[in-house]
């Protein structure tokens, strides 16, 4: 039987860009499944209590650090935004429209590369809609579709659904009840799908 690894995110995470470029490799070595669960990150703050490491300076100033590191060890291209912190509210629920419409992965690929690899200001209508449009995507339908009360509803109930779960930040993982918090967790999670780490 195949496993799934869970994997909560938000696109403005820069540690969950950095796991979901590693994602695909790990779970094809295992034979995985991923199950993408795109949560509200600063909704799951408040609920939780928790806050952004980068409000703290000397955690942001290490942060910055370990996450160029983590990147280049991996061979995963990666700039901190100069945008950063950016409102995803627009785009997290364009998740939920992807997903409705079988296209979350590839979705979900473009948004994180946007941001982190291209360095855009995803805030910007103007910039979310040439990015849908490049990409392939019918971004008229994307704008639409964030607009929905019944996508707006689903995104609360998936922060909801997440910290129900014990989510407190991005990225989690779960294989089963296990969780794992972070990006540098992968190999815990490989081990735990069946993996050699």
């Amino acid at each position: 039987m195949t496993k799934t690894v869970e994997f909560w995110f938000d696109y403005g995470s820069p540690t969950a860009y950095l796991a979901h470029r590693r994602l695909k490799d790990l779970a094809g070595r295992v034979g995985a499944a991923i199950d993408l669960r795109p949560m509200l990150l600063g909704a799951v703050f408040q609920v939780t209590g928790n806050r952004t490491p980068m409000e703290i300076e000397a955690k942001a100033a290490w942060m910055d650090w370990d996450m160029k590191n983590f990147a280049e060890r991996h061979g995963i291209p990666f700039e901190m935004n100069p945008y950063f912190i950016i409102n995803t509210l627009p785009l997290m629920r364009g998740a939920l429209v992807a997903e409705r419409r079988g296209e979350l992965e590839r979705y979900s690929d473009a948004m994180f590369d946007a941001i982190w690899r291209d360095g855009r200001d995803m805030g910007d209508p103007e910039v979310i809609g040439a990015t849908l449009t490049e990409h392939g995507f019918d971004a008229v339908a994307y704008f639409a579709g964030v607009q929905e009360e019944a996508i707006k509803d689903e995104l609360k109930r998936r922060v909801e659904q997440a910290v129900a779960r014990g989510v407190f930040g991005a990225p989690t993982f779960f294989v089963g009840d296990k969780m794992w918090f972070g990006q540098d967790r992968l190999d815990w999670v490989e081990a735990e799908l069946g993996g050699s780490q």
